[in-house]
């Protein structure tokens, strides 16, 4: 028998965890592979944008552009540059310097680090946020199907774990409902800005020119021409509280199925989990796993607000606390919604079984 050998800190990429707890397509954008490919387009794109306002040659621009797209990184360099500099970003503009040839030293004009790094995670999470909002109309369009369905059926209502009144089933249904709508607004409405301040936050490369580049950039990149904020990270903290939101709803949709299942003859799923000791049992897995989520991204709030905390123009420390916290956010609510619309499309009966 061959032993899996893969090593993972976190159940998110673990090599069996990560069927329960993980998401592909989402991950997929926090590859070093696709950081690497945004970082590229900002470097492509900062390239054109300088050209066209005569920052720097056209036709530097365009061996820039061509390096870009032809670009191989070397990863075990970028590996050891980052232990020795914080950032990746200056090996990856070393490696991408040679392989742009005599026009090398017009990559990166008048940007920083914290540009790159910062644009390329704005570019992996607009997409991120367009597919959590179509996950989310996937869930509602279910539980309406339930509601037409099932609605009219009799529900026991309950109150602090007792029961209290009768409800329809259309009641509860409703209350898992009610919250898609505004979160789905919200995901497609993001503004997801370009950073581009330059050293310390003022363009000072650039003189006069910095605002007609910065709004080219941005227009290059389909991201919104925003000041520099590069130490006012209120967007990252309004993004991951949208994403607590979420798997918060969620958790809560996953906590009621689980004592639904607990009381026996209130639900009926398919696809329950089987029990390595009782035979018998089909335990509710992706409503516990949804409860998990929740709590999970809840507690993750408190390390992004701590991260909110820059020091002057630019912190390193509150800068790399975001990174180990965000992507894992993210993460965990493309789960929390690939389980909820599972447990929805599982869902065969909802109300009381005399009814």
């Amino acid at each position: 028998m061959k032993e899996e050998t893969t090593v993972s800190a976190t159940a998110f990429d673990h090599p069996f965890l990560s069927g329960l707890l993980g998401d592909e397509e989402i991950s997929a954008y926090f590859t070093a592979e696709a950081d690497i490919r945004a970082m590229l387009q900002f470097e492509a794109a900062l390239a054109r944008a300088e050209a066209a306002h005569d920052v720097i040659p056209l036709p530097a621009a365009e061996a820039i552009s061509a390096a870009c797209a032809a670009f191989t990184a070397d990863i075990p360099a970028l590996r050891a540059a980052t232990a020795r500099d914080g950032v990746v970003i200056p090996e990856l503009v070393r490696q991408l310097r040679a392989a742009t040839g005599e026009t090398g030293a017009h990559v990166h004009t008048g940007a920083t680090s914290q540009d790159v790094i910062d644009t390329s995670l704005m570019l992996r999470l607009k997409p991120v946020a367009f597919i959590f909002a179509a996950r989310l109309t996937a869930i509602e369009i279910r539980l309406a199907a339930l509601e037409t369905s099932l609605g009219a059926k009799p529900l026991m209502g309950r109150t602090r774990m007792q029961a209290a009144i009768p409800i329809a089933v259309a009641d509860r249904l409703h209350v898992w409902r009610t919250p898609f709508d505004t979160y789905r607004e919200k995901l497609t409405e993001l503004r997801f800005p370009l950073q581009f301040g330059g050293a310390a936050g003022t363009l000072e490369k650039l003189g006069g020119k910095a605002a007609a580049v910065r709004s080219s950039l941005a227009q290059e990149l389909g991201l919104t021409d925003l000041p520099q904020w590069q130490s006012q990270r209120a967007f990252i903290a309004e993004f991951a509280g949208l994403l607590s939101l979420v798997t918060g709803s969620l958790g809560k949709f996953g906590q009621d199925i689980a004592l639904m299942s607990q009381a026996g003859d209130e639900i009926a799923l398919s696809g329950g989990g089987s029990s390595s000791a009782m035979a018998h049992k089909q335990n509710p897995v992706a409503a516990e796993t949804l409860v998990a989520l929740a709590r999970f991204n809840a507690t993750q709030i408190s390390a992004i607000h701590q991260s909110m905390v820059h020091e002057q123009e630019r912190s390193g420390a509150a800068w790399t606390l975001e990174w180990l916290v965000l992507p894992q956010m993210v993460v965990a609510t493309g789960a929390a919604l690939r389980l909820a619309r599972e447990l929805a499309d599982n869902i065969q009966s909802l109300g009381s079984a005399n009814s």
